[in-house]
């Protein structure tokens, strides 16, 4: 008589509980993920990573039982990029690992386009946060991180070149002064020419200097407009009456103020550097960092226009007084157009001062084919205003308008984190 097993206590079948093993046990190691999972958010973020991966892989594949869904079930069931940071880290993989903290990435990837409502296609809030992902994600190598902290060179080493450009004015004013006859042509083009170079080599040494090199048409009006402020006024002045019968009056006190006022032009564009820099690591995001740079920008620019006005004034106890409006005007143009080609925005400075000269000449060709016979009316309109206000309201008028309108544009892009990051 054979030995009948007895059936189990609960009343399943016998070959039941052998079948139902492996399920308990799949079900108790999920649990136990489960647990672990909840203890380690890291491993949950690996297993939803996962449990998306597997549902792009195999979307026909039968789902898992109710409690393997425990701990990857959720991430499985729904359906899209397994890491949607991944091809944006790769992307702009060098930007990531050539920064020193989070809002310089994020400075980068607003000047690309990036805004808070692309980094919400990201499962991110804002621009900072995926900043900082993607700061955390990227390795850095050690050696990059003092490259990318420096700021503007120091001061001891433009800070001499400042002064060439004011010391080669003075010595042409006088030696034109001192020159007779035919010789005062040939001396002034000679100071003219040094005066250029001194004004590259103090330029291309200090906080303003520029990337590419402009071309042939923004340097001739970036040079037009300070040779209409030395000798501008006074040919405008002789047209308007009916010269000129020869040589017309050059004005000396603008000539070396506007030369000297690079002193403060250098100067004040390393503060702005400098602190601009330093706002940008202490801020916690980018709407904090526009919030304090804009108002710095316009401090910046009036102690500026502080430092160009005496230096005018000293111009004018020297050799006499003269319009300053136009001169200030133009001083207040010329910095603002440099300091956004500094910072990357050499175009917008390129337009506003081919705008600038272009109105200036064509208010001075005006007054000339007025004397033209029919032609009066197209130059009464210029003539009419140096008469009543004088021959300085043209130049503070047009530089005047085009300074506002840098300034307005620098308010808006110099805010950006983006123009500061490569400082």
């Amino acid at each position: 008589m054979r030995d009948i097993p007895a059936a189990p206590a609960d009343g399943a079948p016998r070959d039941a509980r052998p079948k139902d093993a492996p399920t308990s046990a799949v079900a108790s190691a999920q649990n136990d993920t489960g647990r672990g999972t909840a203890a380690d958010p890291a491993s949950a973020s690996a297993e939803n990573v996962t449990g998306r991966a597997a549902a792009d892989a195999d979307p026909d594949s039968t789902p898992a039982p109710a409690t393997a869904q425990n701990g990857t079930g959720r991430g499985a069931a729904r359906r899209g990029p397994a890491d949607p940071v991944k091809a944006l880290m790769h992307r702009h993989r060098e930007l990531c690992e050539r920064a020193v903290d989070p809002l310089e990435i994020a400075a980068g990837l607003e000047a690309h386009g990036v805004t808070d409502r692309t980094a919400a296609r990201f499962r991110h809030r804002d621009v900072f946060s995926l900043a900082e992902e993607l700061y955390a994600r990227v390795p850095r190598g050690a050696e990059t991180a003092p490259a990318a902290q420096e700021l503007t060179p120091s001061p001891a080493g433009w800070a001499l070149w400042a002064l060439l450009p004011g010391a080669v004015a003075v010595l042409t004013v006088a030696g034109v002064r001192l020159a007779a006859g035919g010789v005062r042509p040939a001396v002034g083009a000679l100071g003219a020419a040094a005066f250029v170079a001194a004004l590259t080599l103090a330029l291309r040494r200090g906080p303003l200097r520029a990337g590419p090199r402009a071309g042939l048409a923004v340097r001739l009006c970036a040079g037009w407009l300070p040779a209409y402020a030395v000798g501008g006024d006074g040919l405008l002045t002789d047209a308007v009456h009916g010269g000129p019968d020869g040589g017309w009056p050059l004005d000396p006190a603008a000539a070396t103020g506007l030369a000297f006022a690079v002193v403060p032009a250098l100067w004040c564009a390393h503060l702005f550097s400098v602190q601009a820099r330093r706002k940008l690591a202490t801020s916690r995001g980018l709407a904090e960092f526009t919030g304090r740079s804009r108002p710095l920008l316009l401090g910046t620019a009036a102690l500026f226009a502080l430092g160009l006005g005496g230096c005018l004034l000293i111009g004018q106890l020297a050799y006499g007084a003269g319009p300053f409006a136009g001169a200030a005007a133009l001083g207040m143009l010329l910095w603002l157009a440099r300091l956004l080609a500094a910072h990357g925005f050499a175009r917008a400075a390129a337009k506003v001062l081919a705008a600038a000269a272009g109105a200036e000449l064509l208010a001075l060709c005006s007054v000339f084919t007025g004397r033209l016979p029919g032609l009066t009316l197209i130059g009464r309109p210029v003539a009419t205003a140096v008469q009543n206000w004088g021959a300085g309201v043209l130049p503070a008028a047009v530089c005047g308008a085009a300074a506002l309108a840098l300034l307005a544009r620098a308010a808006a892009v110099l805010a950006r984190a983006s123009a500061h990051c490569d400082q």
